[in-house]
C-alpha cells in the first residue's frame, strides 16, 4: 500500500484493507478521506457512463428482543458515490447524471418496508465551473419517495469541484461534498448518512 494511503492522524494499523490507488493525485487524497466510510472501487462502468471511482457505504438498524434471531424494526441506508474528472462540463452532461441515478434506483433498491433512504451522489472534477453549472447545482434538489414514503426514498446529489482553484458547488444534501474540499477542514462538517439515518430512526 502507498503512502498515499496512510495520513497523519490515522492510528497504527486502522487502514482498511485493499484501498485502491489512484495516479490522479487529488482523487487519490480524497480517497484519503472516504476509506473509512465507504469500500472503494478504482474505475467504474455503470449505464454507459465511466467513473474513475465508486463507493459504497450501506447502514443497517437492527432492534433485537434477548436473540440476535428475534428481530424487528429493521431499516437500511445506502449511498453510492461516482466520481470523475473530465476536462470541462456542461448542464447537458449533470442532467445524463441525474437520469442514471434514476435508471439505477430502478435497477437497485429493493422497495419494501426495511428499505429507509438510498443516495446517488455523483461528482465531476473539471478545470473550471461555468455560471450555468454552478447555478444549476446550487439550486439542485431531486427526492423521490417510494410508495409516498412508506418505503422509503431516495435522493440523486450533485457536486462540480474545481480543486486547482480550490472552488466547489455542492447540491443541499451532497455531504459527501466535504471530503472533496481539500483545502477545508473535515472534522466540524455537517452530519453524514450514518449520523442522519441514526437521527432519523431513533427521533
Amino acid at each position: 500500500m502507498s503512502d498515499a494511503h496512510a495520513p497523519e492522524d490515522a492510528p497504527d494499523g486502522a487502514l482498511p484493507d485493499d484501498v485502491p490507488d489512484w495516479d490522479d493525485e487529488y482523487l487519490d487524497r480524497v480517497s484519503d478521506r472516504l476509506m473509512y466510510s465507504f469500500d472503494l472501487e478504482n474505475g467504474y462502468r455503470v449505464g454507459g457512463e465511466q467513473f474513475d471511482m465508486y463507493g459504497q457505504v450501506r447502514v443497517e438498524n437492527r432492534k433485537q428482543l434477548f436473540h440476535p434471531s428475534l428481530n424487528y424494526a429493521n431499516h437500511e441506508a445506502r449511498e453510492h458515490l461516482f466520481a470523475r474528472r473530465t476536462d470541462r462540463v456542461t448542464v447537458a452532461d449533470l442532467e445524463r447524471l441525474v437520469e442514471l441515478g434514476h435508471d439505477l434506483a430502478d435497477e437497485w433498491i429493493t422497495a419494501d418496508e426495511e428499505h429507509f433512504e438510498t443516495e446517488f451522489t455523483f461528482v465531476v472534477v473539471a478545470s473550471e465551473i461555468p455560471d450555468s453549472v454552478r447555478e444549476f447545482v446550487d439550486g439542485f434538489r431531486d427526492r423521490t419517495l417510494l410508495k409516498f414514503g412508506f418505503f422509503g426514498r431516495y435522493e440523486v446529489n450533485l457536486v462540480v469541484a474545481n480543486p486547482e482553484d480550490e472552488r466547489l458547488v455542492a447540491s443541499r444534501n451532497a455531504d459527501a461534498a466535504a471530503a472533496f474540499r481539500l483545502w477545508d477542514d473535515v472534522s466540524g462538517s455537517d452530519p453524514g448518512l450514518f449520523q442522519r439515518f441514526v437521527r432519523a430512526i431513533w427521533r
